[in-house]
Parts: C-alpha cells; sequence; structure tokens
C-alpha cells in the first residue's frame, strides 16, 4: 500500500474518494495524518473533510493534465510532405 510509504514528517494527505475506506482512515489516524478525502456518495456515515483543500488537489491535477499535454504538442514530429501524400491516397 503506497500511505504505508509516507514519510514521518508528513501531516495530511489528500486523496480522491477511491481512497474513503475505514481501513486508510484508521491507518492514517494512527500515524497522526490528517486525511482530507471526500466520501463515497454510499457511505452512510459521512465523514468531514476540507471541501477547500480537496478543491486545491483537483487545481493541480488539472494542471498536471494541462503540461501532459503540451508536453505531447510540444514533442509532436512533423510530417514531411512526402509521407503526408501517401497518407492522403
Amino acid at each position: 500500500m503506497l500511505l504505508t510509504d509516507l514519510p514521518d514528517e508528513i501531516e495530511e494527505v489528500i486523496g480522491d474518494r477511491g481512497y474513503d475506506s475505514n481501513r486508510v482512515r484508521l491507518s492514517l489516524a494512527e500515524r497522526n495524518i490528517t486525511a482530507c478525502i471526500p466520501p463515497k456518495k454510499n457511505r452512510k456515515s459521512k465523514q468531514p473533510y476540507d471541501w477547500h483543500l480537496y478543491k486545491k488537489r483537483h487545481l493541480i491535477e488539472n494542471i498536471i493534465a494541462k503540461l501532459k499535454d503540451w508536453r505531447r504538442v510540444a514533442t509532436r514530429q512533423h510530417k514531411k510532405s512526402r509521407s503526408a501524400d501517401v497518407m492522403q491516397t
């Protein structure tokens, strides 16, 4: 499990709904780590979380996705006109 390899200095973990389980939350609480994980829609006892902090996580994920897209565009190889003509026929 990735969460067991966290350094001791970590104070907070921000995760998506996939990490919303009692086992994960208890594991983090035993190590005095605050979990910012929104509850799954079907969870009967909804755990509180910092919505504003979670929103920042989403913004960071969007930036990473844009960087990946820009890398794809920046490294794209332009085809020579001969190979482009072959592809059109």
